[in-house]
This record gives C-alpha cells, sequence and structure tokens, in this order.
C-alpha cells in the first residue's frame, strides 16, 4: 500500500445515502445550541469550534455555546453528544481522530458508524511535528538520529489522533526510532509540556502551535502536508525531510446525534458553507494553518465511511494503542 494512501487524511468525496431522520420543528433553532467540542483549549477542534459558533450566534439568531470536553482522543465528547437529545441543540465539534478511535479504542462508549451523523465538513490541517528549544538537533535526520539512543519522548492531543499516528509511523514505522508517546489531553497541554522541556517532541496540527513557532517558543521541524504552509513557509515537509510521498492532515468537523432532523442537518451544512465563502472567514482559516473542506451531508458521511476504513488499515499497519 503506498505510503501516501495510508497517510492522507483528504479524499475524494462520494454521493452516500442520506442518514435515518425524522421531520424537524420549523423553529430551529428557537433557544441556545451547544457546542461540545471534543479536545481542551487551542487545539485545531477549539479554534474551529470557536470561529463557527461566533458566526453561526449571528446567521441563527441565537447563541451557540462552546464547552470543551476533552478525553480519551475525543471520545468523550462523542459520546456525550451520542446521548444527547436529537433535537440539534447539542452538536459536537471533533476531529479525524473520530476516524481514528474506533480502531484504537476498545469501549467508546457509543457506535462511531449508528450513533452521529456528520452534519458539515469545515477544515483541514496539516500535521506539525515541533521540538524543544532545547534540543540541538536541527533536521527530521538529525532528530532521528539522536532519538536511536532511546530517549525521546514525544507529545500529542491524545491515542488515536492523526498526529498521533503521523509520529508513529513516521518515527516507528519509517525510521525505526523507538521514541515513546505521551498522551495529552489537548494540543495545547502537550505543546506546554514541550516549551517546559517535558519532553522533547510533539505532534499536533499545525494550528494549535503556528503563534509558538513564529515566537520561538518551540521550533517548528516538518509539516505534514503535500506542500509547505503558508502560516510556515519555512518549516520543510516531511519529504523534503527524506521521505518521499508522505502526507497527512486533520480535518474537523461538526457532528450530531443520529435521527437528528434532516432539516437541521441540512441548516448547519448551508451555513457553514456559506462561511467557507466568507473572505473573512477564509482569511482567519488560512492564518491559523487551516483551508476550509466542504460537501453536502451525503457527501461528508461518505468521506467519513472512507476515513474510518481508511485509518483502520493504519492502526494496523504501525501496531499503535492507547496509552
Amino acid at each position: 500500500m503506498r505510503r501516501r494512501y495510508i497517510l492522507s487524511s483528504i479524499a475524494a468525496a462520494a454521493l452516500g445515502a442520506a442518514p435515518s431522520i425524522v421531520l424537524a420543528k420549523p423553529d430551529w433553532p428557537a433557544r441556545p445550541v451547544r457546542f461540545v467540542v471534543a479536545f481542551a483549549p487551542a487545539g485545531p477542534a477549539d479554534i474551529i469550534g470557536r470561529l463557527v459558533a461566533q458566526r453561526l450566534t449571528a446567521a441563527l439568531g441565537q447563541s451557540v455555546i462552546v464547552e470543551n470536553r476533552a478525553g480519551a482522543g475525543g471520545s468523550v465528547a462523542s459520546a456525550v453528544v451520542a446521548r444527547a437529545e436529537p433535537d440539534g441543540y447539542t452538536l459536537l465539534v471533533n476531529t479525524s481522530s473520530y476516524a481514528v478511535n474506533p480502531s484504537m479504542q476498545r469501549n467508546l462508549g457509543f457506535d462511531s458508524k449508528k450513533d452521529l451523523t456528520l452534519a458539515a465538513l469545515v477544515a483541514s490541517s496539516p500535521n506539525l511535528i515541533v521540538v524543544a528549544p532545547s534540543v540541538k538537533a536541527r533536521t527530521l535526520k538529525e532528530v532521528m538520529a539522536e532519538a536511536r539512543g532511546g530517549a525521546y519522548n514525544y507529545g500529542t492531543a491524545g491515542a488515536g489522533t492523526t498526529p498521533h499516528l503521523t509520529a508513529e509511523y513516521l518515527f516507528k514505522v519509517l525510521g525505526k526510532v523507538p521514541v515513546t508517546h505521551i498522551p495529552f489531553q489537548g494540543a495545547g497541554p502537550a505543546l506546554n509540556a514541550v516549551m517546559g522541556a517535558q519532553t522533547q517532541l510533539a505532534s499536533v496540527a499545525l494550528p494549535a502551535a503556528v503563534e509558538l513557532v513564529k515566537s520561538g517558543r518551540v521550533r517548528g521541524l516538518v509539516v505534514t502536508g503535500s506542500k509547505r504552509s503558508s502560516a510556515l513557509p519555512d518549516v520543510p515537509t516531511v519529504a523534503e525531510s527524506g521521505f518521499p510521498g508522505f502526507e497527512d492532515v486533520t480535518w474537523v468537523g461538526i457532528f450530531a446525534p443520529a435521527h437528528t432532523p434532516r432539516e437541521v442537518l441540512e441548516r448547519i451544512n448551508v451555513e457553514v458553507a456559506r462561511l467557507q465563502k466568507d473572505p473573512d472567514f477564509l482569511t482567519k482559516l488560512a492564518a491559523a494553518g487551516f483551508d476550509s473542506l466542504g460537501g453536502t451531508v451525503e457527501q461528508s458521511n461518505e468521506y467519513l465511511r472512507g476515513e474510518l476504513e481508511k485509518w483502520a488499515r493504519v492502526v494496523k499497519e504501525t501496531g499503535a494503542q492507547t496509552n
């Protein structure tokens, strides 16, 4: 299996069957909507969740309240929303970790294929590996050479996130380097550990670390996209650093409980699509290191089914496990 196919999180979407739904009440939303964000503040889910919530508040005429519920690589928040009333008032903001977790965790607390539906794909971003300022190695190959002694560890936003699998595949499968994974409850805590020299490395979605790299508090080692990020143009790609074809991204989407009325799903999808055409919104996405990522409700769920299958293959190849 080609490496690009294994690690690319963005694939062509195809039309799929719509989820089973019931009729909506025409007055939605008649009260505030809650966004349950699956990770701690400062991570990609939180950044996108707050950007979208602010604009949907104006578009919907009701407050969209953000609540961070970190834990278990995003599965804690997913389980909370899966058990919520399917009325459109409790929604989940999660990342591509949603597609990874079924292959990583034995007891999710919900059925990832049946209990939630993807209302909208919002954005995607390459992952980024950063090093602590105290690390002398400047390039990926130099870091791998130093790490072969077994003294290196790396933090992530949690086991089962795509940055976790990115690092596992890159270091352990390709580089044959015995680095130790340390999961945190969000990209922010993982980056704090690097800045505090508790870990040598962190693998996170790029937006969480852009400002830290620019300020010199951490050093960008490689980005995992097919090309350099305009937000961090001086940081090379993994492919440029000696591993051609390597590519991986993190996506962020808005989920609703299964059986949420079709009209509610369509309204969320349409409002997100409008945002994705707003120059100001796109500018803010780009500044944070994101690209917009859209599609209808059907296309989004077909894409999700493909992601679930793909990451199952990746987990099997890397042998990655929850800590």
